[in-house]
């Protein structure tokens, strides 16, 4: 018997042997017909967010606040950080190994990057530690102490930049950033408010204009190494616009560019859909509504197309609401029109319905729909459903003392969701059940500057919105935060309105909360010996 033989003989009885061993120690509800154990949910671990430029006038006046809502799991570590998102021009030289620049975005358990976008921000470069040839970025502008505790910071005048922020540990689950900006006088004075987002490759936004009394910018904000590069689209009411310079736009690292929507066409247009597209990289979005007589806001990007769709949080004193909506795609979409009121889901009259061609932009002026009660634009399908985007604009006051907000079509609250920079008079809460009756946790934070928190817990019935009368800290110092549990299985949509008075104008800002992110389902895997016998 030769070498080769005696090897295979010796090898096929170790493979046997093996096999034998897996067969009898086979762990436990391992065959194939056992259902897979539950997924752990555990807290995030990480969290990116990116503010836009807040203003251009020199009287700007603008706050951060910064919030991590108290999560169970996490450990006693971590950090939190908001810093201008600075242009850094890198040595080629020094760019010899990505995994020396990039952090994995699947390195760490639960992070709220997705997995295929790493998140590439230096961290080191963020604090000034080695800098290879770029610029030493700027201090935190908000330094956050302890979860549970909003923590605050100001900037003023125009020459504010964008901010890139980074949560770590036990700041990452639930972080929320709010940018809000008081501007006295000029184009779009008022107050402006925009939650920060994290990057992304995709975004909508119905309600932007070309018209002449606006002037309306996208805010592109790269947080990476690399440069980004973004399609910007423009849809009207006839569809697609002639764009001049819209394909193609590059955003440097760590930098934000501030795009003017009439310098991307010549078409003047009431009534926009501006689509952001990226094709490399990942930005963060908004767009910035100014208007030379009605004030301005932030107009955050819309949730996701979907056939059924949610704008929550209409104020009751509202003089004038105009609902924009858009068809990606061919397919026209027939959509019935109901407003959620306190009472429950009534039916505009006049407006019972809306038909919408497939890639065009249809508005409808809604007037004062809410007639002095609390609203939400509840959108479905007549037929087939077909997916569309979004939002409203929002006037309060009359005559010269008008002022604008936009709301966006809302992903519900899911899990939990926060909103910060209220204070006790100026801030109003709307819960939205449109499915069925929901019972939802609302808890206020401690103050930024002092206070004990609080919380309510509220039940809101089926086709309804409430205007809940808020939770407010004992000894309230500063400001504070809302975080809003749904404690049933009901979809529950919100909306917070900040509101203050500047000069007899009154300013005011709405934010929607869709869910934070704090948390991310982590399945679990055991070793399973059978595949062997396979």
């Amino acid at each position: 018997m030769n070498r080769t033989t005696l090897s295979l003989i010796a090898g096929t009885a170790a493979l046997a042997a093996v096999t034998g061993f897996a067969t009898l120690n086979e762990p436990k509800g391992a065959g194939a017909d056992d259902p897979a154990k539950a997924a752990a949910v555990l807290p995030v671990e990480r969290t990116s967010l990116l503010c836009p430029a807040p203003s251009t006038s020199d009287i700007a006046q603008t706050s951060y606040t910064s919030f991590t809502p108290v999560t169970k799991g996490t450990g006693s570590d971590g950090t939190a950080e908001l810093a201008a998102a600075t242009e850094e021009s890198a040595d080629p030289a020094d760019d010899t190994s990505d995994k020396d620049k990039k952090t994995d975005g699947t390195g760490k358990t639960g992070e709220t990057d997705k997995p295929d976008k790493a998140d590439k921000t230096n961290k080191d470069d963020k604090s000034g530690k080695g800098d290879k040839g770029g610029k030493k970025a700027e201090k935190s502008v908000v330094t956050p102490k302890e979860p549970g505790t909003p923590a605050t910071g100001d900037t003023d005048g125009g020459d504010s930049p964008a901010l890139v922020g980074t949560a770590e540990g036990k700041f990452a689950p639930g972080w929320t950033v709010q940018e809000t900006t008081e501007v006295a006088a000029g184009s779009g004075r008022g107050l402006l408010g925009v939650t920060c987002t994290p990057a992304d490759t995709e975004f909508w936004f119905p309600g932007a204009s070309t018209a002449a009394d606006r002037t309306d910018y996208v805010h592109l904000t790269n947080p990476d190494d690399s440069a980004a590069v973004a399609d910007i689209e423009l849809y009207g009411k006839d569809g697609a616009l002639q764009t001049t310079v819209g394909e193609g736009i590059t955003v440097p690292p760590h930098s934000s560019e501030p795009i003017l929507l009439s310098t991307l066409t010549d078409a003047k247009e009431d009534d926009l859909t501006v689509h952001v597209n990226v094709r490399g990289g990942r930005v963060g979005a908004a767009v910035q509504a100014l208007d030379d007589k009605l004030g301005g806001d932030w107009l955050a990007a819309a949730t996701d197309p979907a056939a059924d769709l949610v704008v929550p949080g209409i104020p009751k004193d509202a003089t004038a609401v105009r609902l924009v909506v858009y068809a990606p795609g061919d397919a026209d979409a027939d959509l019935k029109i109901q407003l959620a009121s306190p009472s429950g889901l009534i039916t505009p009259a006049g407006h019972e319905t809306v038909h919408v061609k497939g890639g065009m932009t249809t508005a409808v002026d809604l007037g004062d729909v809410t007639r002095g009660e609390a609203g939400s634009i509840v959108l479905t399908p007549t037929d087939r459903p077909v997916p569309v985007v979004a939002a409203v604009r929002v006037l309060r006051g009359k005559g010269g003392d008008q002022e604008s907000a936009f709301i966006p079509a809302s992903a519900p609250v899911g899990t939990r969701a926060s909103a910060v920079d209220n204070t006790a008079k100026g801030a109003t809460l709307s819960l939205t059940a449109p499915k069925g009756t929901a019972k939802v946790k609302v808890t206020a934070s401690a103050g930024s500057e002092g206070g004990t928190a609080a919380s309510k817990t509220y039940t809101i019935k089926s086709g309804t919105t409430q205007d809940v009368e808020l939770p407010v800290p004992t000894g309230l110092k500063g400001t504070f935060a809302l975080t809003v549990e749904p404690l049933t299985d009901t979809p529950v949509y919100a909306a917070r309105t900040l509101a203050a008075t500047e000069e007899g104008v009154p300013g005011f800002t709405i934010q929607t909360l869709p869910d934070d992110r704090g948390t991310v389902e982590v399945p679990q895997a055991d070793e399973n010996m059978a595949v062997l016998q396979k």
